[in-house]
C-alpha cells in the first residue's frame, strides 16, 4: 500500500522526531493528542491534530478505539506508534490493519512472538541465539521455580513472562525469598501486563548490556551494529553509546549475525532490537528478548552508521524492500546519548513537572539534541519524565566524550531540576571515561556521589 499520510500515536520527542521523518518522506503528519498536550510542539508541527482524551494515558494514547477512529477521520494511511504505549500491543496493530490502514511496525503476530519472552526465548534456541541459564519457559507453580533455581544456583531472577523494559524483575538470593516473592511478583505481573506468567533466568551479576539494531522488511533482515546501555539505574536505561567499547571485533561480529538469525527467524520487518547480556570476563553473551519498535537510544545508531532508521521504517511500511544491503552498512566514530529527564538527582530523581524558563541547546558538529521542549512550555505530570535526548558523535571515545563535556557544559534548561547535572558528572568520571562499567554500577556510583560531600556533584 502506497503511503501519503501517517497519523503519530505518541507524544512528546518521539512524535516530533517521527514528524521529522515523515515529512523529508513527503508525508503528511496528523497528530493525536491528549488535553494535556494540546500546546504541545508535536501539535505545532502536525499538518493535521486530533484530539484523543483527557490527559490520563488510558483514556487517551492507551485508548485503542480512540487512536484508530482519529486515524480513520483524519484520512490516515498509516499509523507510527513510536515507543512506549501502543507500541508493542499486537491487539491495536491488529486494530489499525482491520480499519484499513498501515501499522509502522511488525506483524501482530511478530508482536505477540517475541513480546512473550518465553516464546521468544524458545525461537532464539531454534536460532541458535545464546539464552540465559533458565526455565527455559513458563513457570507451573513454586515448587518447580524452587527446582529450577536449585539446578541453575542462586541468584536467579523472577521474570514476568509478559514485561519488558526492565519491569517485572525480582531478584533472589535464596529458596526462602523466592518462597516470599514467587507469589508477589505473579499478582504484580497479572496487575501490570494482564499475564502472571513467570519464568526463571540466572543472574550474571556483572553483565554488560549489549543490544543489536535490526531492520527487517519480511523478508530480508540486517543488522546496524550494537549498543551499549550498562549506564542503568534501577533497570531504566540512562546513558547509552555505540559501539561498545567492551566487544572484540570477533564477538561483535558474532553477536550482531545472531541478531539477524533471530530476526530472520521471526519474519521481522520494520526496526527492532535485540537485547543481550555480555560477560566481558569470559567473552560469552546471551539473549535477554526483543523490543518491537523503534528505541528511545535509536539516535546512537544513526549517528555511527548515517542511517535514519525512523525512515526506514516508513519506507518499509509502504511496502519497500530494505533500501541497504549488509555491506553497506559500516561502523564510522562513537556515539553517545544521555537521557534529560525532569527528575532532581538530589532527591531520589523525582520527577519535577513545571514551566521551562529557559532553554539555551547546544550546537555544532556532531552535536544533537532530541525534544519536543521550548521556551514557556509547561511539562505535564501525567506522563514519563523524559525531556530529550541529547547525542553527541565523534571521530573516537575519546573525542565524542571531549565533545559531550564541551555540551554539556554549555547546555541551559532553567525552570526545573533536571539530569543534566547528572550526565555531567558521568561524562568527567574516570572509570565512564575507561568504559569500566556494568549494569549494577550506576547504582554503587550513586551511592558514592551523594554521600557526604559529595552531593554536589549531581545536585
Amino acid at each position: 500500500m502506497t503511503i501519503s499520510s501517517v497519523l503519530i500515536a505518541n507524544r512528546g520527542e518521539i512524535a516530533v522526531r517521527i514528524n521529522r521523518a515523515a515529512k523529508a518522506l513527503g508525508l503528511r503528519v496528523i497528530q493525536v493528542f491528549s488535553d494535556a498536550d494540546a500546546d504541545s510542539m508535536a501539535v505545532r508541527l502536525a499538518d493535521d491534530s486530533v484530539r484523543i482524551g483527557p490527559p490520563a494515558a488510558k483514556k487517551s494514547y492507551l485508548n485503542i478505539a480512540a487512536v484508530v477512529a482519529a486515524a480513520k477521520a483524519a484520512g490516515a494511511d498509516a499509523v507510527h506508534p513510536g515507543y512506549g504505549f501502543l507500541a508493542e500491543n499486537a491487539d491495536f496493530a491488529e486494530a489499525v490493519i482491520a480499519a484499513g490502514m498501515v501499522f509502522v511496525g511488525p506483524s501482530p503476530d511478530a508482536i505477540r512472538l517475541l513480546g512473550d519472552k518465553v516464546a521468544a526465548r524458545r525461537l532464539a534456541e531454534l536460532a541458535g541465539v545464546p539464552t540465559v541459564p533458565g526455565s527455559g519457559g513458563r513457570i507451573a507453580d513454586l515448587a518447580e521455580a524452587k527446582a529450577i533455581a536449585l539446578k541453575i544456583g542462586f541468584p536467579v531472577m523472577i521474570k514476568a513472562a509478559a514485561g519488558g523494559g526492565g519491569r517485572g524483575i525480582r531478584i533472589v538470593a535464596s529458596l526462602e525469598e523466592l518462597e516470599r516473592q514467587f507469589p508477589q511478583a505473579s499478582a504484580e505481573a497479572l496487575a501490570a501486563f494482564g499475564d502472571g506468567g513467570l519464568y526463571l533466568e540466572k543472574l550474571i551479576a556483572r553483565a554488560r548490556h549489549v543490544e543489536v539494531q535490526i531492520l527487517g522488511d519480511g523478508k530480508n533482515v540486517v543488522h546496524c551494529f550494537e549498543r551499549e546501555c550498562s549506564l542503568q539505574r534501577r533497570r531504566q536505561k540512562v546513558w547509552e553509546e555505540g559501539p561498545s567499547v567492551a566487544l572484540p571485533a570477533d564477538v561483535r561480529e558474532r553477536l550482531c549475525l545472531s541478531a539477524v538469525a533471530l530476526g530472520r527467524a521471526a519474519g521481522y520487518s520494520g526496526a527492532g532490537t535485540v537485547e543481550y547480556l555480555y560477560d566481558d570476563v569470559s567473552g560469552d553473551f546471551y539473549f535477554i528478548e526483543v523490543n518491537t519498535r523503534i528505541q528511545v537510544e535509536h539516535p546512537v545508531t544513526e549517528m555511527i552508521t548515517g542511517l535514519d532508521l525512523v525512515e526506514e521504517m516508513l519506507k518499509i511500511a509502504g511496502g519497500a524492500p530494505l533500501s541497504v544491503r549488509q555491506e553497506q552498512i559500516r561502523l564510522s566514530g562513537h556515539a553517545i546519548e544521555c537521557r534529560i529527564n525532569a527528575e532532581d538527582p538530589a532527591r531520589d530523581f523525582m520527577p519535577w513537572p513545571g514551566q521551562i524558563e529557559r532553554l539555551v541547546i547546544p550546537e555544532g558538529a556532531g552535536i544533537r539534541f532530541d525534544t519536543a521542549l521550548y521556551e514557556g512550555y509547561h511539562v505535564p505530570p501525567f506522563y514519563d519524565s523524559l525531556l530529550g535526548k541529547l547525542i553527541v558523535h565523534g571521530s573516537d571515545r575519546a573525542d565524542c566524550l571531549a565533545k559531550l563535556r564541551s555540551a554539556l557544559a554549555g547546555f541551559e534548561l532553567f525552570g526545573i531540576p533536571t539530569t543534566l547535572p547528572l550526565h555531567a558528572a558521568l561524562a568527567a568520571d574516570p572509570d565512564v571515561a575507561a568504559g569500566a562499567f556494568h549494569t549494577r554500577f550506576l547504582e554503587t556510583w550513586l551511592e558514592t556521589a551523594f554521600s557526604a560531600g559529595s552531593a554536589k556533584e549531581v545536585a
